[in-house]
């Protein structure tokens, strides 16, 4: 049984019909619409001749809706970022409102890759309906090898911004602003192990980061308003789940805080698990997002249990 509104989610919840490479997924509240959008990087895992890792650029952020609370996900196309010219790269979005604004940090990457290398930098727009976007600036942060922001109002009513900084170990950095158009960087705040897509929220009366450590989700806690962080002994998503597209190790993630309760809209690759296939193909390519709901254990710990049914019904926020 669920409660009124609820229904259970998906599972998976969502894979993208052009690409089949949804990940690094934000979820947001669309005021104009009454619906819940997801904005996320789609990779070209079902795409032909492309060497190394050249399916994973190329492509722009994908859009997907929700008409019932999260439960369940349509495709709506490709946001509209006027960011880049001939070959390039978006990634990572991370979206939120503010004053009647959406506000977008969008990780770019010009040129086409088979490797890892290029440059990549954090850039800003703002939009007022989640598809057509304006560019504000791009961000002079620790490096041009920036990626996966993350932002979060601090309770003095500043803004503070976290993002993988590759070019230290692909450690966590900041920076601050007082109006999300202004930045300063701060900055190293995590550097135990590598890590990226931090996410940072505000649950159960502390603060929380979640960062992608490639085996399962690392989390930090914060009880100083975001000044020092503690980790957790446990990962979340570190042991294979047992759902469809499920039985794989969870990466880079958005958390949701809805109605007191939270949940983490995560990535899986699901055919990453043994034996892997002998080549490098659509199988190991592909990705799914999933749902699961957060919950606190009796030592302060964030936990998850990934196969039980996710009942969902997302409130509509009021800021």
């Amino acid at each position: 049984m669920t409660a009124a509104g609820e229904k259970i989610a998906d599972k998976p919840l969502f894979r993208d019909p052009v690409h089949d490479g949804a990940a690094d997924p934000v979820v947001v509240w669309n005021r104009r619409e009454r619906t819940w959008w997801m904005l996320y990087t789609n990779r070209r895992a079902n795409v032909p001749n492309t060497p190394g890792v050249s399916w994973v650029h190329g492509t722009r952020i994908g859009v997907a809706e929700s008409g019932d609370g999260g439960a369940t996900w349509k495709y709506r196309g490709v946001a509209n970022v006027p960011v880049g010219e001939g070959e390039y790269s978006h990634w990572a979005p991370e979206v939120l409102y503010r004053d009647g604004v959406y506000h977008m940090f969008l990780t770019f990457v010009p040129g086409m890759h088979a490797d890892w290398s290029g440059t990549r930098s954090i850039v800003h727009l703002t939009g007022a309906d989640l598809l057509t976007w304006k560019r504000e600036s791009e961000l002079t942060l620790a490096s041009d090898r920036v990626i996966d922001a993350c932002v979060a109002r601090l309770p003095d009513g500043t803004w503070r911004l976290w993002y993988n900084n590759e070019a230290d170990s692909k450690s966590i950095y900041c920076a601050d602003s007082p109006d999300l158009y202004r930045w300063e960087d701060r900055g190293k705040v995590i550097g135990d192990r590598p890590g990226e897509g931090p996410k940072v929220f505000r649950w159960k009366g502390r603060w929380w980061m979640i960062v992608d450590v490639w085996d399962g989700l690392g989390v930090y806690a914060s009880d100083d308003d975001c000044r020092t962080w503690k980790r957790q002994r446990s990962n979340l998503l570190q042991e294979p789940g047992k759902g469809p597209d499920d039985g794989v190790k969870g990466g880079h993630a958005d958390v949701v805080v809805s109605g007191g309760r939270a949940f983490l809209f995560y990535f899986t690759h699901p055919g990453r698990r043994p034996p892997m296939p002998p080549d490098d193909g659509v199988e190991s390519r592909r990705s799914s997002i999933q749902v699961a709901e957060l919950t606190l254990t009796a030592a302060g710990e964030i936990a998850c249990d990934r196969d039980q049914p996710v009942r969902i019904a997302l409130v509509a926020p009021t800021q």
